[in-house]
């Protein structure tokens, strides 16, 4: 109860923290311990050596500061994305413009070809206009074939005239075969049959339709052209080997000639070569051609489309069907009328 009997407006008691006995003692005991040191006399600087401390070994005080590399090179990394993709997008720009514009060339192309067609005047093969047998096909490079395609259509006309070279070669090796050796006039016969035979067919039945195909773009010419030259291919390796009566002058057959008579055999060996240089022009065109094939776009079911159409639009089969429609209605009207 002595607490609340204070008076607490009263003036502090005043009180010296230093005159508390635990303080005084403290005190008293380092003046005695510490005497008259004086740490800058001359006889305490003598302990000490004229070296400094170098500035650079104290702590440094300045602030800590984030560097701005980290700062940089982020804005470095979004810059270069932004790069990357503005890059993108412009080839990506500059492809579509590619690609319309060779749409837009491909349907002038077509367009202008299909108001000329009548203008038109078939210039292959080119004969003399005194011959009684005017040119077949029209043909012409470059007005009818896109450049991207225009190099390997030429090749593949090329490979052409390099077979029908060969064919005609071979009647003169199988000639000479023939006059080496009386029993070998099949040889020559057919040889002729051959030369006679598959140089027109092969200019039909392979080399127009890959000029169409690449002048069109039809995936039923490509597709047509891929099956036909597959069997061609196979006959110049038959053609190479030389199977003897089969009117080739191949390998088999110029070597059983060495023995015989060498200068025939040196003939026929060189027209061997025209026909493996042959089989292996064919397969490396094909696959050129076949590369190509699969950057236009086409497919097996465009090709039946175009098929379909073409059957359909076709004037002679319109002919014939409404031709056997009209036989069979008569047929049926007169059946009716008999019972």
């Amino acid at each position: 109860m002595s607490g609340l009997d204070s008076n607490p407006f009263a003036d502090p008691v005043d009180v010296n923290p230093f005159q508390d006995a635990s303080v005084t003692q403290a005190i008293s005991r380092v003046n005695d311990s510490t005497g008259d040191y004086n740490p800058f006399s001359a006889t305490e600087m003598g302990n000490y050596t004229g070296t400094t401390i170098p500035v650079s070994a104290a702590p440094s005080s300045q602030p800590a500061v984030l560097p701005t590399s980290v700062e940089q090179s982020a804005q470095a990394t979004a810059a270069a994305a932004q790069a990357n993709l503005m890059k993108q997008q412009e080839e990506l720009e500059r492809k579509a413009a590619e690609l319309e514009r060779k749409e837009q060339e491909l349907q002038n192309r077509s367009t202008n070809r299909d108001l000329n067609s009548g203008a038109k005047e078939n210039n292959w093969p080119p004969l003399p206009r005194f011959f009684p047998i005017k040119p077949c096909f029209y043909q012409n490079f470059e007005e009818e074939i896109p450049e991207d395609y225009r190099r390997i259509c030429k090749r593949m006309y090329y490979l052409w005239m390099f077979h029908s070279a060969t064919l005609f070669l071979n009647i003169l090796a199988c000639l000479a075969y023939f006059t080496a050796d009386a029993a070998k006039g099949v040889d020559f016969g057919l040889s002729i049959l051959w030369f006679i035979l598959f140089t027109p067919v092969s200019f039909v039945c392979w080399y127009r339709p890959v000029y169409r195909a690449f002048r069109s773009d039809s995936s039923f010419s490509f597709f047509f052209f891929f099956f036909v030259f597959f069997f061609q291919v196979a006959v110049y390796i038959i053609q190479s080997v030389g199977i003897p009566s089969w009117g080739n002058s191949g390998w088999i057959s110029s070597i059983s000639m060495i023995g015989l008579n060498l200068p025939v055999a040196v003939v026929m060996m060189v027209v061997a070569g025209f026909f493996t240089v042959n089989a292996v022009l064919g397969v490396i065109l094909l696959k050129m051609v076949h590369s190509k094939y699969r950057r236009t776009g086409a497919s097996f079911t465009k090709a039946q489309q175009e098929f379909s159409q073409g059957v359909l639009t076709n004037r002679t089969f319109q002919s014939a069907a409404a031709s056997a429609a009209t036989s069979a209605a008569q047929g049926t009207f007169g059946s009716n009328q008999g019972n």
